[in-house]
């Protein structure tokens, strides 16, 4: 077992923390009360009367969430437990464990980002401490370390294509290594698309010396397996934070809901230092009905179609000239694709090229990834629909024939007859 100790591992400002409390905390609205507690306005939000009866129409049909408009002038639930609880329903699998999570295991943020930065508030102080990051992974982690003053140890991840964890050498570091109180995962890998082995995870959370927390950003796991996802496990181990959103396969990036599944001593720190009423009332009704079982349903049949066209992709892209190797995983809604320049070889400056053409010629945006550790001359392409699909392999086709006939020093409507004649893309 890890010899974590919350304790002696968070920040003793955070433990002695004591949160921001309202009057609702301690006695919840049913409807009925006199509220003259939290000085709302109490003749209702400022919106035409016209606007709010067709916006509370759209929104409570038979089929949707009930969003109370008129009620926009209280102010939200400051504990989100209906929510919390319907996120608990969807990831007691029991793939991991036989105990049971509960509301009490969660935390409910402005995204994942907010649980990244609350997680380095409350462990790390500035100046002093660091956080462990394996590239390439997403950005944030080292964004949010800097502006807290936190600083940073790179433990690269295992060469393209399995991306894994370099174990011998994250072990190392947390055993020799001083101020570490965090390592963020991420598995999917954003930009890798590889799911992490669920035993490597396990050897970091059972490091015999180290005292921090591991955080499992899981921001892509519904693109993965079944009973992939390791929310659950967080009943098993103290220091284990496990992240996710509903900005990916639930298509709800907009209404910006995060959680953090953790240790109820966590999540009670993380809650210390949020902002009171930070989820607002369109965003839980919405976040709730899409974790509800019809939600799930949709969500599950929208699923099934990005899982045809990332297929579509992974079938037609290697017949186009110009398109490598296939450099991570296959667990999210993303792909990680060489470009080659004309003499066959992964090329930033190609890569680069392509990227900018698709965008700024093509209409088509995809992300250059070319600069992360071990994705030398990728781009980061994103499953869209059949219809953007479609226009992607096009654009990009052509896009490459162009390019290479420059490096080729070849007229350029000679290269695109060529294409054209290959039939590659319909």
């Amino acid at each position: 077992m890890s010899p974590f100790n919350l304790q002696t591992c968070a920040r003793a400002n955070i433990l002695a923390l004591e949160p921001y409390r309202c009057a609702r905390d301690d006695y919840k609205d049913d409807g009925t009360n006199v509220l003259l507690d939290a000085n709302e306005n109490a003749y209702g939000p400022s919106l035409p009367k016209v606007a709010v009866e067709k916006a509370s129409s759209s929104a409570t049909g038979t089929k949707g969430p009930e969003i109370d408009v008129e009620g926009l002038h209280r102010y939200p639930d400051p504990h989100q437990h209906d929510l919390k609880q319907l996120l608990c329903n969807l990831r007691n699998t029991h793939h991991h464990t036989s105990k049971t999570i509960t509301p009490e295991n969660l935390f409910v943020g402005v995204g994942s980002d907010e649980a990244i930065d609350g997680l380095l508030r409350c462990f790390c102080v500035p100046g002093r401490d660091r956080i462990l990051v394996c590239p390439p992974t997403y950005g944030m982690y080292s964004v949010s370390a800097q502006v807290n003053d936190v600083g940073l140890v790179k433990v690269p991840l295992l060469p393209a294509p399995t991306f894994g964890i370099d174990i011998d050498a994250v072990t190392s570091a947390l055993s020799n290594e001083k101020d570490i109180k965090l390592v963020y995962f991420c598995s999917p890998g954003n930009p890798t698309g590889s799911l992490l082995a669920k035993e490597d995870v396990k050897r970091i959370l059972e490091h015999p010396t180290w005292n921090g927390v591991v955080v499992l950003d899981e921001a892509y796991i519904d693109f993965s397996p079944d009973g992939a996802s390791m929310a659950e496990w967080v009943a098993e181990w103290p220091n284990l934070v496990v992240l996710q959103t509903l900005s990916k396969a639930f298509g709800l990036a907009g209404i910006r809901l995060g959680a953090a599944f953790a240790s109820a001593p966590i999540v009670r720190l993380l809650n210390s230092l949020k902002a009171p009423y930070n989820i607002s009332s369109p965003t839980s009704a919405l976040a709730s009905y899409a974790v509800s079982a019809e939600g799930i349903a949709t969500m599950r049949g929208n699923l099934e179609k990005i899982v045809a066209q990332r297929n579509r992709l992974i079938q037609e892209l290697p017949k186009i000239k110009g398109i490598g190797r296939l450099r991570g995983g296959t667990e999210s809604n993303f792909l990680l694709y060489e470009i080659l320049n004309a003499k066959g070889e992964a090329d930033n400056v190609t890569a680069l090229a392509v990227y900018e053409t698709l965008a700024e010629n093509k209409g088509v945006v995809v992300r250059f990834r070319g600069k992360e550790h071990g994705c030398l001359g990728c781009l980061r392409i994103t499953v869209g629909t059949e219809d953007e699909v479609t226009r992607f392999l096009s654009a990009v086709e052509k896009t490459l024939t162009e390019i290479h006939a420059k490096q080729d020093g070849a007229p350029a409507d000679e290269a695109k007859k060529e294409a054209e004649a290959s039939g590659v893309v319909a």
